[in-house]
């Protein structure tokens, strides 16, 4: 990255030709948060010609553009006036939605619960409580297909990675890793500890958007036994 600009809220700097990175400088974790998605929407709904692609994140936005359609230089100073502008203290969501997620947990061994609760130094019992405990805020939308990328439950010490990811993780399965969680929407491989698995459908490519929540919504995990999981298997992922 090269020519860094600062702005009392951002620093802009740009990747190559075709790209900029806003990183959030406030001292407030959460108004960064809010503070990058609301540039985020602005962007967005300003339709900047050449813009591509806006990604937020927890504390950054890159932006993707066409360098034939639109001039980096002014870009960035149209971000940062942009950005001057957002009240980080708005709500992302005024009514944020809330999604229960029902988990089959990993009872039986099968895939990595009980390794993640004999790590933490508690009982697989402990774990699935945990997990149950918080509503999740969705922070941002991570690979593959949406993942709702969200705090972490409140486990002693960080979720250590797999030492060897698994090259096939199935669509549905609930996983946890450092201080985060996510869902699977979409089969794809994967380093994070699974912990159990949802049958809801999240990804649907036949829907607009794609995935039903945004970041801002929420996601409760609610366990379930394996009669509930065949009941519901394959229901479409909405909120209540």
């Amino acid at each position: 990255m090269t020519e860094a600009t600062s702005a009392s809220s951002v620093t802009i700097s740009t990747s190559g030709d075709a790209a900029l990175r806003v990183s959030g400088v406030l001292p407030d974790r959460e108004a960064t948060w809010r503070l990058m998605h609301h540039l985020a929407r602005a962007l967005d709904a300003s339709r900047v010609p050449g813009v591509a692609c806006v990604i937020p994140t927890y504390d950054a936005v890159l932006i993707e553009v066409d360098p034939h359609e639109v001039a980096v230089d002014r870009l960035r100073e149209f971000v940062g006036v942009l950005a001057e502008s957002i009240d980080a203290d708005h709500p992302l969501t005024e009514l944020p939605r809330v999604f229960e997620v029902p988990v089959l947990y990993d009872l039986d061994g099968e895939l990595d619960l009980r390794s993640v609760a004999s790590a933490q130094g508690l009982q697989i019992e402990d774990i699935v409580r945990l997990h149950g405990e918080p509503e999740y805020v969705i922070r941002c939308l991570g690979a593959p297909g949406g993942s709702p990328m969200l705090d972490g439950p409140a486990f002693p010490q960080p979720v250590q990675r797999l030492s060897s990811p698994r090259a096939h993780v199935p669509a549905g399965m609930v996983s946890v890793a450092g201080r985060q969680a996510t869902i699977t929407p979409a089969p794809a491989p994967g380093g994070w500890p699974l912990i159990g698995r949802t049958p809801l459908t999240v990804l649907d490519l036949g829907s607009e958007p794609f995935v039903p929540y945004e970041p801002g919504d929420i996601i409760r995990f609610r366990q379930i036994d394996i009669d509930e999981y065949q009941a519901l298997l394959g229901t479409r992922m909405v909120a209540r």
